[in-house]
């Protein structure tokens, strides 16, 4: 069944800033109060925008975050279907499992911004930096994470490990999908802004030690945002 009008009829036109983050809620919510049904198929992005008020890439980011949540399955060529009334207790992000990301990632990541702090070359610091300064201020939630996952990739490749580089470029997807859904249910954007610098200063200055240690505390912010979102799934 297409998604009726029934339950979208006299909400307000989406506006803000935080356009996505409201979608994704209106349309969780919808999920969870049994207004759309497990089975139901939503409309259309384009008709989604333009009951919304807001644009396709806003609509894509919220339905991205509801398929992470477990809610619902995009399924090319045939639409996005609900098939769960409660979200997951673990985010689903392509591939893998957020837990096993996070299980994953400090053994991959940390040792490889140690290693970068001494190995790195000018022009990958460089490099880095650049996607930094891109990233301060940027307010396109698609164009962040794609350069949030780029610094991950840079530094892995920057330890000259090529082991390293080739499994965060195997799990870059899921890094691009986990980082969109945190940023849209927790903001936590423009904090990890502030670890990102705190991470390229360490690898500037060429303290192992440190890069190693801001790494660390960047994931171990990210896995607790993680822990927040499953707590407030209902379970």
């Amino acid at each position: 069944m297409n998604l009726s009008d029934s339950w979208t009829a006299g909400q307000q036109q989406i506006v803000r800033v935080s356009a996505a983050e409201a979608v994704f809620k209106a349309i969780r919510s919808a999920i969870e109060s049994g207004d759309l049904a497990v089975g139901a198929k939503l409309s259309a992005e384009a008709v989604l925008a333009q009951q919304y008020g807001v644009s396709r890439s806003v609509v894509r980011e919220a339905l991205r975050s509801c398929t992470a949540l477990g809610l619902t399955d995009t399924q090319t060529g045939k639409g996005t279907f609900v098939v769960a009334s409660r979200a997951n207790s673990d985010l689903v992000l392509g591939n893998y499992s957020a837990r096993s990301l996070m299980e994953a990632r400090p053994h991959i990541e940390v040792p490889a911004a140690e290693l970068a702090a001494g190995r790195r070359t000018e022009d990958q610091l460089a490099q880095l930096r650049g996607i930094i300064d891109a990233m301060t201020g940027e307010d396109d939630p698609e164009t962040w994470v794609s350069l949030d996952a780029a610094f991950h990739a840079a530094i892995a490749a920057a330890s000259g490990n090529e082991v390293f580089e080739k499994v965060v470029n195997d799990i870059r997807d899921a890094m691009v999908n986990q980082s969109e859904t945190i940023n849209l249910i927790t903001g936590r954007q423009r904090q990890s802004d502030v670890e990102h610098r705190l991470i390229l200063d360490a690898i500037a200055r060429g303290s192992g030690t440190e890069a190693g240690q801001a790494m660390a505390a960047h994931l171990a912010a990210v896995e607790a945002a993680l822990a927040r979102i499953t707590r407030e799934a209902p379970g």
